[in-house]
């Protein structure tokens, strides 16, 4: 588990004989110990009674930091020229304090601290953003009917919804609002702007974010034709570290289709590339149904 230091990265070794001690076999000591590589420790101090060490380090491990203080007065009482004693001790004004605890008191805090990880880690996994995009939503030309039943059917599920603001049709708007949203949101959805018009953003908007969003067509059409600009109509999938981002296209029966698809691969746990060619494919399935002509895909 990792723990941020929070700036704090000095550690003091008190009450330490030194007697022409090698400084540079001291730091390899400490960092060996602590599961550091050797050049992110320095002995920045020392005199005949103490030394300063610090740790180039923002985030480490817990494991390798708590409860190590009688590891690490072991292995300086085993370099020449260094004299441990019972009044010898270590301080730090941050984590690194934990060094301090003992052995069983740090495996008590240790699984303590992961199960509270776990907890929260679920509680913004089972948390949902969705943004309705478009300007003739944002202007009330269309009522939004699709985040109200979005947010019903994952609360059903467990989800904590919120309804974020309708998105104006633009990629760099789009990328910003689902990128602030990630932090505290294990789960984004977008409507709307998904189809072959210039206007429509939303998977350009997530494929900036993740070159790797997988971006299936559910129809495809003669590029050019009409208002239509681009190839055809496609939904994608992707991710910024833990967060799923889905987007889905505006109407509303086609939400509810996508829906039932997602709900059904997030309990499976189905990674991108099956959730955007699992909707895709049901969607396809709807236009097949109605406009055959239309279908292709890649």
């Amino acid at each position: 588990m990792k723990v941020n230091l929070l700036g704090k990265t000095e550690l003091w070794v008190k009450d330490i004989g030194l007697k022409e001690a090698d400084l540079n076999q001291v730091a390899a000591a400490v960092s060996q110990t602590l599961g550091l590589r050797r050049e992110e420790v320095f002995v920045t101090d020392a005199s005949d009674d103490h030394l300063t060490l610090d740790i180039l380090r923002t985030e480490m491990e817990a494991e390798t930091v708590y409860g190590k203080k009688s590891e690490l007065l072991q292995v300086l009482s085993q370099i020449p020229g260094v004299t441990v004693s019972a009044e010898t001790s270590i301080h730090s004004e941050g984590i690194l304090a934990f060094v301090n605890l003992e052995p069983e008191v740090a495996r008590q805090v240790l699984s303590r601290s992961e199960e509270m990880v776990s907890e929260i880690s679920d509680r913004v996994r089972r948390r949902c953003m969705v943004f309705p995009t478009g300007g003739e939503v944002k202007r009330g030309l269309i009522k939004d009917t699709n985040s109200p039943f979005i947010k019903s059917r994952l609360e059903t599920e467990g989800y904590a919804v919120e309804i974020g603001p309708v998105l104006d049709d633009d990629q760099d708007a789009i990328s910003r609002a689902i990128e602030a949203a990630g932090s505290g949101h294990g789960l984004i959805i977008t409507t709307g702007g998904v189809g072959a018009e210039s206007k429509d953003r939303t998977v350009e908007a997530l494929t900036a974010l993740d070159p790797d969003a997988p971006a299936p067509y559910i129809t495809k059409y003669h590029k050019g034709t009409g208002r239509h600009e681009k190839e055809g109509v496609r939904i994608a999938v992707g991710s910024i570290g833990k967060t799923l981002i889905v987007t889905l296209p505006g109407p509303n029966d086609e939400v509810r289709i996508s829906m039932e698809v997602l709900v059904s691969g997030l309990k499976r746990g189905e990674g991108k590339a099956i959730l955007a060619e699992s909707i895709a494919g049901a969607l396809r399935e709807k236009y097949l149904r109605h406009r055959p002509h239309e279908v292709g895909h890649r």
